[in-house]
């Protein structure tokens, strides 16, 4: 449609005033952020954390997802799924806030990693309505208006917007989004699932990964392999190579419907030995082969 919302345009604290130095941090209405004829931005991971509320009608493309949202829906991004917007209507309206980790080093009690909301696996998107979506609009023109004020505390204030903007979010879906213990197993399974998440950079669609069994990944953390497999079954119910063949059927998915490798390359990207192997392991998961899933 030839219009494309601009995202990141980084206010910098002042090193004076504030604890956060550096371009960690900004908010905007969207309508103030549109452009015309800038090419779409790229389906890739972003280094920032993003929070939106969209007013308007769009398919959103997630990691292995594609969703179409509309008016007041509230949307959290973290900075390990890429993504992108395809607009299906002129008119956007709403608010976004773009944020580093940084900017709440000190600021959230929680790791900005370990809350729900920014989980690899999440599915954050929000449909608002009533009180819910009053609450959310305050929020965002608190954020705008602090953020072009001269209080010299105004990012500390913004930070805890931001996080009464996250704890609300949670709020609305608890059940989903209940921290786990933090234990022994949990350790290790959120280790196991941060190596496993790192090996995909979708943004550059290169490299190879090279943990592939839940063996490899034993032996990168360095405890036994029946461990290992017992830890995560506890914590998520599925095993260890039932999240390995998961994450490497979403990425094949995302490759094959985003990027411009052919197949064998693909295959080879994701550790496969030869082609006929990854087509194999495709088609038997999806249901229908990979140069058929393409064309879809």
């Amino acid at each position: 449609m030839g219009k494309v919302i601009q995202s990141w345009d980084a206010h910098s604290a002042d090193p004076a005033t504030s604890r956060y130095p550096g371009p960690y941090f900004n908010a905007y209405k969207l309508e103030e952020r549109m452009q015309t004829g800038v090419p779409a931005s790229a389906y890739s991971r972003r280094d920032y954390y993003k929070i939106m509320l969209f007013r308007g009608s769009a398919i959103l493309h997630f990691g292995d997802q594609s969703i179409t949202i509309g008016n007041n829906t509230l949307l959290f991004f973290n900075s390990r799924v890429p993504y992108t917007f395809e607009l299906l209507e002129e008119e956007v309206l709403g608010y976004s806030c773009v944020f580093k980790d940084e900017f709440f080093r000190e600021g959230l009690r929680l790791k900005l990693e370990e809350i729900p909301l920014f989980m690899p696996d999440a599915r954050p998107v929000f449909v608002l309505d009533g009180e819910a979506l009053k609450e959310v609009t305050d929020l965002f023109e608190k954020i705008i208006r602090e953020l072009g004020s001269a209080y010299v505390y105004k990012y500390e204030l913004i930070s805890s917007y931001i996080s009464e903007l996250i704890y609300y979010a949670m709020k609305l879906a608890p059940s989903r989004d209940t921290l786990k213990e933090s234990n022994a197993t949990a350790r290790v399974t959120a280790a196991f699932l941060e190596l496993l998440e790192r090996q995909f950079p979708l943004e550059a669609f290169s490299g190879r990964i090279v943990l592939r069994t839940p063996r490899d990944f034993a032996d990168r953390l360095s405890i036994h392999v029946n461990y290992l497999n017992r830890a995560v079954k506890t914590e998520t119910g599925k095993t260890t190579t039932d999240h390995i063949f998961d994450r490497l059927i979403g990425e094949a998915k995302a490759m094959l419907k985003h990027s411009n490798l052919n197949i064998a390359e693909i295959s080879f990207a994701l550790g496969f030995e030869d082609q006929a192997h990854f087509n194999n392991f495709f088609k038997k998961r999806v249901k229908v082969a990979p140069s058929l899933f393409r064309q879809v």
